[in-house]
């Protein structure tokens, strides 16, 4: 699915280009850490020459950033978080630990930061150190982390035999409970955005399941696929209550699309039956297909990738058989640098449709980028 930056179409350029006339290079006190491109819609961050990142972290839509360098430069160590602000160009703020930071999460209240063996929650405002908690190693800074200040709850892998998850209170500083979600180990995590329900995927990655937080039982169990592969990316819709769908973007190179809403109207037709009532949980969160949808070959197989629910849009149809029950829009990126956007349709008669909106060499776009501050710079 993925194209040539260079067989890209001059229209589909020129609408990459034209968002990104307004460029500025930004003093920093920190020798040419970031640079920062402005665009009517928004903007872009990205690395100079100071080599890669390992985190970068951003607090919603704002100026702050939380950074962690690769290591290619002494200011730059993986064991050193650095808060940044992108309007100033100034360092706020050092956090320097034993060893290396593999994961870094943070909302208005809470900065969140995961090494290997211990994670420790800092109040964002003050940074002041609220609690560390001893973990099983966590060699993939594996987490996650719901931005909602009413149920702000954050979940840790607890086993490396098993796929157990602890689900720790964020605002109130305590362990809420803990989740026994699969035979083996954990391989991705995600909290829908208001704490409600978190979804697990383990190193065999054919079963996603979905728990209820507040009871800490297994609510919905999905099926992937049979034979077994890495799930690289978890996503809840964006909903601030019931999230519409669960999306996984797995090794095979497949999108994988939940139905929530879908799920729990049949779970609550199935319970309320007399065969309901008489089959175990394990047959009564049977795996529905209806439930599933997928998107094959969207990215390259084995490449690892993030996807990311944009948004969930319910639009009508001019007619009964074009009504679209949703229409969910999501994003992709790929480790070595591609952006892509597809969105699904889904109607009323449970069929889907997926199409591809764009994409794009994110490495291409930068060097352009460069490019184009070094004519900048020349010319002023």
């Amino acid at each position: 699915m993925i194209s040539d930056p260079k067989q890209s179409s001059p229209s589909h350029r020129r609408r990459i280009q034209s968002g990104m006339k307004s460029v500025s290079l930004i003093e920093k006190e920190r020798k040419d850490l970031l640079r920062q491109v402005k665009a009517p819609d928004g903007f872009k961050i990205f690395d100079s020459n100071t080599g890669p990142f390992i985190v970068v972290e951003m607090l919603y839509s704002s100026s702050l950033l939380a950074i962690v360098g690769g290591g290619e430069q002494p200011s730059l160590s993986p064991r050193r978080l650095c808060l940044f602000n992108t309007t100033t160009g100034t360092a706020l703020r050092e956090l320097n630990f034993l060893t290396s930071v593999l994961a870094v999460r943070l909302n208005k209240k809470r900065l969140v930061v995961v090494l290997q063996k211990k994670t420790y929650i800092y109040d964002s405002n003050t940074l002041a150190i609220l609690d560390a908690i001893d973990t099983v190693p966590n060699v993939k800074g594996l987490c996650a982390f719901s931005p909602s200040l009413d149920g702000c709850f954050l979940a840790l892998p607890s086993s490396t035999t098993k796929g157990s998850v602890l689900v720790y209170n964020v605002m109130e500083l305590h362990s809420h409970c803990e989740i026994d979600a699969h035979h083996s180990p954990l391989a991705a995590i995600a909290i829908s955005f208001n704490g409600m329900y978190i979804a697990t995927a383990s190193e065999q990655g054919t079963i996603i399941r979905v728990h209820l937080v507040s009871e800490a039982t297994k609510s919905y169990s999905f099926r992937r696929g049979t034979y077994p592969s890495t799930i690289f990316s978890l996503s809840f819709g964006p909903s601030t209550q019931l999230p519409d769908i669960l999306v996984a973007l797995s090794s095979s190179g497949s999108i994988h699309v939940f139905s929530l809403g879908l799920a729990i109207n049949q779970r609550g037709r199935r319970s309320s039956s007399f065969l309901g009532s008489l089959l175990p949980d394990s047959v009564n969160d049977a795996f529905d297909p209806a439930h599933h949808r997928v998107l094959h070959n969207a990215v390259p197989a084995g490449v690892k990738s993030n996807v990311v629910v944009r948004k969930v849009d319910k639009i009508a149809g001019t007619s009964l058989s074009e009504a679209v029950a949703c229409r969910a829009t999501l994003s992709v990126i790929t480790f070595n640098g591609h952006f892509l956007e597809y969105t699904v349709d889904i109607n009323t008669q449970n069929e889907s449709k997926w199409s591809l909106e764009s994409e794009f060499n994110l490495l291409a776009v930068v060097s352009e980028l460069f490019k184009e501050l070094q004519e900048t710079v020349l010319e002023v």
